[in-house]
């Protein structure tokens, strides 16, 4: 595909991360977050142009080093720890718009995904390709416990069953449940610049393994995403 209409990835990466100072750039493993991930979907070879959404110049000297583009500013109004990501998507759509840009999938890839590898992206890019066409292609991951079973914690430090009618069912009878792993959305421009919910009938999974699923939000967070990072890398020499 053209430079001019091939899917497009795009990393939102604002500069004011306030539970890890500076999380998007800070050293993974010797190599800023945010470089890991570029360096992943370059690997996958699914991505045309990989752009960074950001309000930060050091973030931007960054990306563009790991060699991402940076061709905007994120606007204030979208770079505060509240903005949802859809409207951040479709800003930095109406901004590739403008320069020209004419494709129909773009990809909202987070900087910490770095436990992601390159045949997830090509997985999604045959799954949003296919037939009927669905809005978005998202990751998750099932819950290592059926949730049918799951306990609320009483008032009087007790326990009580969510569904109670479950309460002598057995595990296996019961139906997976799944939550969105938050590593990246695969989606169609139409669905997003108009603001489609992305977990709706109209997507579809693509399912991870739990161990390659790990938010970034703490020091602990962080020490095992390191730790799982570098068992995968000798997994993958072996």
């Amino acid at each position: 595909m053209p430079d001019g209409s091939g899917p497009v990835a795009i990393i939102p990466a604002r500069g004011g991360s306030k539970r890890i100072p500076r999380k998007n750039i800070r050293p993974f493993l010797g190599v800023p977050l945010i470089a890991r991930t570029i360096a992943i979907l370059q690997k996958s070879d699914v991505f045309t142009r990989i752009v960074v959404s950001t309000d930060d110049d050091e973030i931007a000297n960054i990306a563009t080093n790991a060699g991402a583009e940076v061709p905007f500013r994120r606007p204030a109004e979208l770079s505060n720890d509240t903005a949802p990501t859809i409207p951040v998507i479709a800003h930095a759509i109406a901004e590739l718009e403008i320069a020209g840009w004419k494709g129909q999938f773009v990809c909202c890839v987070y900087p910490a995904a770095v436990l992601t590898r390159p045949d997830d992206y090509r997985s999604a890019r045959d799954l949003i390709a296919g037939s009927p066409a669905p809005d978005y292609v998202f990751t998750t991951a099932s819950f290592p416990a059926p949730i049918q079973r799951a306990f609320r914690r009483t008032s009087s430090g007790g326990a009580e069953m969510f569904w109670p009618e479950h309460r002598g069912t057995r595990s296996q009878d019961l139906e997976p449940a799944y939550h969105d792993a938050g590593q990246f959305y695969f989606g169609r421009r139409d669905a997003w610049v108009e603001a489609r919910p992305i977990f709706s009938p109209a997507s579809r999974m693509l399912e991870l393994p739990r161990f390659r699923v790990q938010d970034i939000d703490t020091e602990e967070d962080w020490r095992r995403a390191e730790l799982l990072f570098r068992i995968l890398q000798d997994d993958e020499r072996s």
